[in-house]
């Protein structure tokens, strides 16, 4: 099978290569393509054959999103848009999985979880309001295009090779700057009393592959663990592990507006269409974005 991951050499897209390498030919468009511009994408994907495609490509801070929303918008709807533009002018007749996100459901009451995919969407900031639009877009073009889409909402995923943006990741990498004694033995955090449904990113490129086989066209499916986890507790567990002594110091400007409290995932839709279910266990995960820090500072 040949495979083009469309914005394959960010953190996900690494480790989906490496998944999907063993079975197919993988080919990568990676940020000397803008998905902005229409001329590039044609370019590039002019003449291609191919199987099945993943986009992957997006602005995924929310802290940036709330800062510069026009270009959040340009590059997750408006690039969307430009990528099933370029695929149809190509004759693509494959499969694309459009990967969404898990933020879009917005603020959910204790009684909506888990949640499941036909949960109203109530997006709480720009990042979101742009995936609701795109999965929309993709939905619209699932059903009038000559090519199978199938949508992905994945919830928070995290392992090795994570930008320091994302707070675990954040929290690793000062544990480490720590324990090494380059930097005092303050960790500075946003407000970690919390929950979160986190995956491991090898879990979630394990579904994805799933998902290009087996998803429907036109459906949308969670990506998560289905386990709710307090960012406090692993934050501890870290720092345990890590097997140093830390003052846990909270930042104003970390904090962000309108926080969801909970998070909670169902992936039955996703289990019953692939047989999916996570297999990392969240202490493997925790070690190694820590031996990933450690070796990236040493």
């Amino acid at each position: 099978m040949k495979v083009l991951l469309v914005g394959g050499t960010g953190f996900v897209g690494g480790h989906l290569q490496h998944h999907l390498q063993a079975t197919s030919t993988v080919d990568i468009l990676d940020q000397s393509v803008d998905i902005r511009n229409p001329e590039q994408l044609n370019r590039f994907i002019s003449g291609k054959t191919l199987d099945a495609v993943i986009h992957l490509a997006a602005q995924s801070s929310v802290p940036e999103s709330f800062k510069n929303p026009h270009e959040t918008f340009d590059i997750n709807f408006i690039g969307t848009l430009n990528v099933l533009m370029a695929l149809q002018s190509a004759r693509f007749q494959g499969r694309m999985l459009y990967i969404g996100s898990g933020d879009i459901y917005g603020l959910l009451a204790d009684e909506d979880l888990p949640v499941a995919e036909d949960r109203p969407l109530k997006p709480m900031n720009p990042y979101a309001v742009s995936k609701v639009a795109a999965e929309a877009l993709c939905y619209q073009w699932s059903q009038t295009a000559d090519f199978k889409i199938v949508m992905v909402r994945p919830f928070n995923h995290i392992g090795p090779g994570q930008s320091e943006r994302f707070a675990l990741s954040d929290f690793a990498k000062q544990v480490t700057e720590i324990k090494l004694r380059r930097h005092e033995p303050f960790l500075h955090v946003g407000d970690i009393d919390v929950t979160r449904d986190f995956t491991d990113v090898r879990d979630i490129v394990r579904a994805y592959g799933l998902l290009l086989e087996h998803g429907k066209n036109g459906e949308v499916y969670n990506v998560c663990s289905g386990r709710e986890y307090s960012i406090r507790s692993l934050l501890l567990r870290l720092i345990a592990i890590a097997d140093v002594d830390v003052t846990i110091c909270q930042d104003n400007d970390r904090l962000r507006p309108s926080e969801q409290r909970r998070i909670l995932g169902s992936f039955d839709k996703l289990r019953k269409d692939t047989g999916w279910e996570p297999k990392m266990a969240i202490e493997q995960t925790l070690h190694d974005i820590l031996d990933d820090w450690s070796a990236k500072i040493a």
